[in-house]
């Protein structure tokens, strides 16, 4: 099926300013034009556009993504290269997720923390508790917050 900027703009919820930068940088390798040159999408196109669109969510700068992109024209010759890629990612993704999974667990404590002081009228009920009376799911994010926690 062939798309007009304004039709992949819709379904991908890209700006069609984003679109044609991508063009420009040599992100959309197998891009058409009609007789007027108006670019013409494809639905390759928009599967690559998916794929970008993941890339950069993972923190792939567009210059990596053009490397990526350079990889892939290169075809099987390229293929350890592109893999390191996704495999690099995957691990810096996992490890922002353990970060970001400290960062709701202390969110969480502290919701637990403000309920219990709410429900008792004052913080000082819960604001020297001991550990051990803390609850378990929010022992972590305690230790977390006072830099007690040993791993």
């Amino acid at each position: 099926m062939s798309y007009t900027i304004k039709e992949m703009s819709e379904l991908t919820g890209l700006p069609t300013s984003t679109l044609r930068y991508y063009d420009k940088q040599g992100l959309l390798p197998s891009l058409r034009r009609d007789y007027n040159n108006n670019r013409i999408f494809s639905d390759e196109d928009y599967q690559t556009l998916r794929l970008i669109n993941c890339l950069k969510k993972s923190g792939l700068s567009i210059r990596d993504i053009q490397d990526y992109m350079n990889m892939a024209k290169i075809g099987d010759e390229a293929l350890e290269g592109r893999r390191e890629i996704f495999h690099r990612r995957r691990e810096l993704l996992k490890e922002e997720m353990r970060n970001l999974q400290d960062v709701l667990s202390v969110i969480e404590y502290k919701c637990w923390y403000y309920d219990k002081a709410c429900e008792e009228g004052t913080e000082s009920a819960v604001k020297d508790i001991p550990l051990s009376e803390v609850p378990e799911e929010f022992r972590r994010a305690r230790e977390l917050l006072r830099g007690t926690l040993t791993e």
